[in-house]
């Protein structure tokens, strides 16, 4: 009885937990070949380096304590030797609101000016939506002074691609970028498959038929 209340319980949390999304190494601490501690890796487009990330175009820094991070010792520069771009794709529910959430500054490297990129939420040919990113100046490399940043789509498909760019007018010192993460909102009631709907039937008739059974011994003890 306990066994199958633990499995139906299973089957609902899949079934109302489908919607979420989730960025694979949010914080660009994983990857190989990692770069030395307190330099960075220039990855050109096609590199897929850093877990979970695909450079998409131009080149960007891999960073790897050459400056503070924000979470751990990782972070990216949007602009290696010209402006760059990184993009993931993960599973979404159509209709369903996201939120992006990120931190940013900017490579101290290139002086007390702001760096411009942009983020974008794609579903294949189409961008759903689009938002202007500035890293921040007046940073040093021992305290970057991140500011968190929040990015907002709604899916459109069961696949979205999230991709961060540097401007194509920057130079070699981009806007870096940290601890990306996204969360759901406002999901639709979920709907279990039919196979689901049968699995749930049976488990509560059988419930059910436990549940008479019980009052049936509990009458003729008394």
């Amino acid at each position: 009885m306990r066994k199958l209340s633990i499995g139906l319980a299973t089957i609902l949390f899949a079934t109302t937990s489908a919607h979420a999304a989730t960025i694979i190494n949010g914080s660009f601490e994983l990857g190989t070949p990692q770069p030395a501690s307190g330099t960075f890796n220039t990855l050109g487009a096609g590199s897929t380096a850093i877990t979970g990330w695909t450079v998409v175009s131009g080149s960007i820094d891999w960073i790897n304590g050459y400056w503070q991070a924000q979470d751990g010792t990782h972070s990216v520069d949007l602009a290696g030797n010209e402006p760059g771009a990184i993009e993931q794709s993960f599973v979404t529910t159509p209709g369903v609101l996201y939120t992006v959430d990120y931190w940013l500054s900017g490579n101290p490297d290139g002086g007390d000016i702001a760096k411009e990129g942009l983020v974008a939420a794609i579903n294949g040919a189409s961008q759903i939506a689009s938002s202007t990113i500035t890293g921040i100046k007046g940073s040093s490399r021992g305290d970057m002074q991140y500011l968190l940043n929040t990015f907002q789509f709604t899916a459109t498909g069961a696949l979205t691609t999230l991709r961060f760019s540097s401007s194509p007018f920057e130079g070699p010192y981009g806007a870096s970028l940290d601890s990306v993460s996204i969360r759901g909102q406002n999901a639709p009631t979920p709907v279990p498959e039919p196979t689901t709907w049968a699995m749930l039937m049976i488990g509560f008739g059988v419930v059910g038929v436990s549940m008479r059974r019980r009052r049936t011994v509990r009458r003729q003890l008394s």
